[in-house]
Order: structure tokens, then C-alpha cells, then sequence
């Protein structure tokens, strides 16, 4: 096409020209997207966990995007109009909530899915995909999780290695944690952001007493920071940034979290309590902690 000619909807350009026959007339931008049935949302409850992996992935996926292309549309705002993306943001929004309910009732439908969400922080969306990554059948102990999940800091990933973690249920520990954080405070604080909280409280105290110079020295060995950062001036003095901290207490809440769901969901299941975790029994490392007494009930 010539500089300046603008196609139409019939594909011809403005000066009633057709260029190769010209593009079939563009669909109408209105169209609604179907609702879901009750039917239909009601058979989430018995779908596979696999099934139940590709959803909960795409619903975080289309979280992701939307938020962005929000973001992008508010850029926007005042310069030029944004109807017609605004419309794809709330048809995108649709699908999203859809899933939502989807998954909602595929975790209702599960007792561990309902003990879950009696925790503060966890809703139904985590819940379904711990159930969709997790088989208690396959951990004996919670250790197993912890490695599945990316959660054992002993696990190394050497080079042209398979992954030796679970990278969607790695990032939904990621998402727990943070909603441990967002617990943690407030006139109800959560058990879990109170277990967050209390553990980065000690963590700032063992730091300050030098007790991760070791790791510090380790961090500055595995990674190259730049002259300028403020992490690697940290690091130099023996200590761990702030972030490092955080990024400690939020594991050990996430691991303590899935210990208890652990424990909870091998009860269950079997009728007789787990065995105790390597790293109490052999390395003495802790103690049991049992989980909070939360009611299971619809």
C-alpha cells in the first residue's frame, strides 16, 4: 500500500480503490462473550488435576496481562480515546472471573481446598493450585514439597540440568508468601503473616549479630554485583540486604504453611500421622510446630 491510503472496514482504501481483492469486513468489536453456565462451572469440581494446572496458570496469566494493559490504558487517558481497548479490558476481564468461578468450585469441592482457605491470605484460587501441584501420595514427608516447590536451599541447578523444581508451583509459593505479608499486620493479622512477621523479626536480629556472614560471603561468590549497589555494600560488611531478609522470613512462613498442609492432608488420607521431616529427625534442625486448629467445613 502507497503512503497516505488508509484501508476501511471493506478493505477499500479512500479513494474507492480495492487492493487485492481488499480484507473480509472486520467482525462488530460488541460481541459478548458467553456467560458461563452453572452447569458447566459445577463440573470444574470434579476436573483433573491437570486440568485444574492449565487454568489456574491461565488464570494468572490473564491477571498478569490484564493488569498490564489497565496500566496502559490509564497511560493513556486524557490523550487519546480508549473505548475500543477498554472494551477488551473488560472482555479480557470476563474470561478471567469465569476461570475464577471455575477453580473456585474445583477447590470447594476438596476438603484440604477447604481447610486451606480458612487461612487468612490463602482464597480459593491458591488453593486450587496447590491442589492441582501437589500429590500427598508422592510426599511422605513435607521435604519433598519443599524441594517440588524450589523451597529447599540445598537444591542446586547446575548447568544443562533438567530443572530440579516446579517453576508454576514455585511462583504460586511466591504468591503465598506475599499474601503472608499482606497479613501480617492490621487489627486481625493472619496465623502465618504473624509466623512472617515474628520470623523476620529474628532474622534482623541474627543478621545485625553477624550470624550470616557465611551466606553473605556466599552471595558475593555466586552472583557479580555491580561497584554501585547497595546490596554488594551490605554484603561486604558480612550481612544481608533487607530484601534478602524479607525474601528469609517469607520462605520459612510458605515452608512452615506447607508443613502443616502436609501434615493435615496425610492425615487424611492415610488415617495416621506423617512421619517427622529429615531435617528434624537427622539434623536437628527445629522442632514440630503443629497446624492451627482450623475448622473444615463448607
Amino acid at each position: 500500500m502507497s503512503p497516505g491510503k488508509r484501508t476501511g472496514r471493506t478493505g477499500k482504501t479512500k479513494n474507492g480503490s480495492n487492493e487485492g481483492g481488499g480484507d473480509p469486513p472486520l467482525p462488530p468489536i460488541d460481541l459478548p462473550i458467553e456467560k458461563i453456565s452453572r452447569e458447566l462451572r459445577d463440573s470444574a469440581a470434579t476436573i483433573t488435576t491437570a486440568d485444574a494446572r492449565i487454568l489456574v496458570d491461565a488464570y494468572y496469566r490473564m491477571q498478569e496481562q490484564r493488569v498490564r494493559f489497565g496500566n496502559q490504558i490509564e497511560a493513556l487517558e486524557g490523550r487519546q480515546s480508549t473505548a475500543i481497548l477498554q472494551h477488551f479490558n473488560r472482555q479480557a476481564s470476563t474470561i478471567e472471573k469465569q476461570i475464577g468461578s471455575a477453580l473456585t468450585r474445583f477447590a470447594g469441592a476438596d476438603e484440604m481446598g477447604i481447610w486451606m482457605q480458612n487461612i487468612r491470605g490463602i482464597g480459593p484460587i491458591l488453593s486450587a493450585g496447590l491442589l492441582a501441584h501437589l500429590d500427598i501420595t508422592k510426599a511422605p514427608t513435607v521435604g519433598h514439597w519443599w524441594r517440588f516447590a524450589g523451597l529447599d536451599p540445598t537444591t542446586i541447578w547446575k548447568k544443562d540440568e533438567k530443572r530440579p523444581w516446579n517453576a508454576e508451583l514455585r511462583a504460586l509459593c511466591w504468591k503465598i508468601g506475599e499474601s503472608f505479608v499482606k497479613t501480617s499486620g492490621g487489627d486481625e493479622p493472619g496465623y502465618y503473616g504473624i509466623v512472617y512477621a515474628k520470623r523476620k523479626e529474628f532474622e534482623i536480629a541474627q543478621n545485625e549479630a553477624g550470624e550470616f556472614a557465611d551466606q553473605a560471603k556466599r552471595a558475593l561468590e555466586k552472583k557479580r554485583y555491580r561497584d554501585d549497589t547497595k546490596a554488594k555494600a551490605i554484603y561486604l560488611t558480612g550481612k544481608l540486604p533487607p530484601a534478602h531478609i524479607h525474601a528469609r522470613a517469607k520462605r520459612y512462613a510458605v515452608k512452615l504453611f506447607l508443613s502443616h498442609l502436609q501434615d493435615r492432608w496425610y492425615r487424611h488420607h492415610y488415617g495416621k500421622a506423617p512421619p517427622m521431616p529429615y531435617a528434624i529427625t537427622q539434623l536437628g534442625h527445629g522442632h514440630y510446630i503443629p497446624p492451627p486448629e482450623e475448622p473444615i467445613s463448607k
